[in-house]
């Protein structure tokens, strides 16, 4: 089996509330400017390809100065390792499963990642970065793509992956998957199915 592991919340908390605590009082406020300047929607376009000048020229004027200094404070929001992923990640691959990645990041900040958690560089067999595909999870196409690259059967992909969304996404392109919400849970899903 291969198993492909996404990246945000699941090997790496992400948290945005870290890029704008030096502006606000407080979370609550940060989670008002987020619901206003429509923050998910339009980083999500950056996972899908867009630059960050493209993103900047998109936000209205008063969120530019902030907006544009998530990027330069983005390290802040992927501070903390999800170790007991990672373990059990390292147990799947003493096992023989193939172990890959597929996660929606966009082009202009992956490198951060790597440079934050080199370990990033080394986990996967391959990852594919939707940033740099031009295409989203839970969009068929970024399943298929992983798999035509990597010559692998879409029955024997795994995918674990935080958003129900994207692992919907995995079983209708062929994928078994594994919505993840804590490391425990993970565990018990794949001892369930023989894999650990």
């Amino acid at each position: 089996m291969n198993i492909v592991f996404d990246i945000g919340n699941v090997l790496i908390a992400w948290d945005p509330h870290a890029a704008f605590r030096h502006a606000f009082d407080s979370d609550a406020e940060i989670d008002a400017f987020l619901m206003d300047a429509d923050f998910y929607a339009w980083n999500l376009e950056q996972d899908r390809g867009r630059s960050r000048k493209e993103a900047v020229a998109a936000v209205p004027e008063a969120h530019v100065a902030l907006m544009d200094g998530y990027f330069e404070r983005f390290h802040l929001t992927i501070q903390d390792k999800i170790c007991e992923t990672w373990s059990l990640m390292e147990r799947l691959r003493s096992k023989g499963h193939g172990i890959y990645g597929l996660t929606n990041f966009a082009a202009d900040t992956w490198p951060v990642a790597l440079r934050v958690h080199p370990q990033l560089g080394e986990a996967f067999e391959d990852v594919v970065v939707s940033g740099r595909e031009g295409t989203v999870k839970p969009e068929r196409e970024i399943y298929d793509l992983l798999c035509r690259r990597n010559k692998l059967s879409p029955s024997d992909c795994l995918l674990v992956d935080d958003s129900d969304a994207n692992a919907d996404g995995a079983g209708k392109a062929g994928w078994q998957a594994h919505h993840f919400t804590s490391p425990d849970a993970l565990r018990r899903d794949l001892t369930e199915r023989g894999l650990l």
